[in-house]
């Protein structure tokens, strides 16, 4: 109400400051035959792979000027040419990570190994703890004196059997750790029709 009221009140009416106001085209803009001869333009064989950061100096040194480097990028986004150009590797597309659900047990399992204290100072023992994320049950574990994938793998293959789930769709779910990425264990996970998921790195 107090915005409405200077508004009134102030000596003269000042002009709609919202940035989605329409405004009247500036005298200065590009018609539509200028916008159509820079696509033109960046279509050419001389600049089809070259972005307009190079385009534009390329034509400074010619003494032509079109428009600005950011003229050229809003047009070309506008004509929906806005892409990758050049000899350069073309931009990742960040994929997020697949997600895995549980509705019973023996779908997704998890798994990773824990250091264990021992006697001696600076000696651990590791245990290898599998567990089906849906029910919690600890579907096997091992204690070892070393972390290693041939380890991992035959704990893996006792676990599938005892829970009677070989040649069913699961999924096991680990770090990115040595013994998780081993050759060893990712070959029983193909032999017994697992697919394995990893965490982010």
């Amino acid at each position: 109400m107090r915005t409405l009221q200077r508004w009134t009140q102030a000596p003269e009416l000042q002009a709609d400051a919202r940035t989605t106001t329409l405004r009247p085209k500036p005298r200065n803009a590009l018609s539509e035959i200028e916008r159509q001869a820079i696509v033109t333009l960046c279509n050419s064989p001389i600049y089809a792979h070259l972005p307009p950061s190079q385009i534009v100096p390329r034509l400074a040194d010619e003494a032509r000027y079109l428009a600005s480097e950011a003229t050229f990028y809003r047009i070309l986004r506008a004509a929906g040419q806005q892409h990758h150009r050049g000899r350069s590797r073309r931009p990742r597309r960040i994929v997020m990570p697949t997600t895995h659900a549980a509705q019973k047990p023996n779908q997704v399992w998890s798994w990773d190994i824990t250091y264990l204290p021992s006697p001696i100072r600076g000696k651990y023992f590791y245990l290898y703890l599998i567990e089906d994320i849906y029910s919690r049950k600890a579907v096997g574990w091992e204690v070892y004196d070393e972390e290693s994938g041939e380890k991992a793998a035959a704990l893996l293959q006792r676990s599938v059997i005892n829970e009677k789930c070989l040649r069913e769709p699961l999924v096991l779910h680990s770090d990115n750790g040595a013994p998780m990425k081993s050759v060893t264990l990712l070959s029983k996970m193909y032999e017994l029709g697992i697919t394995p998921s990893r965490g982010r790195p």
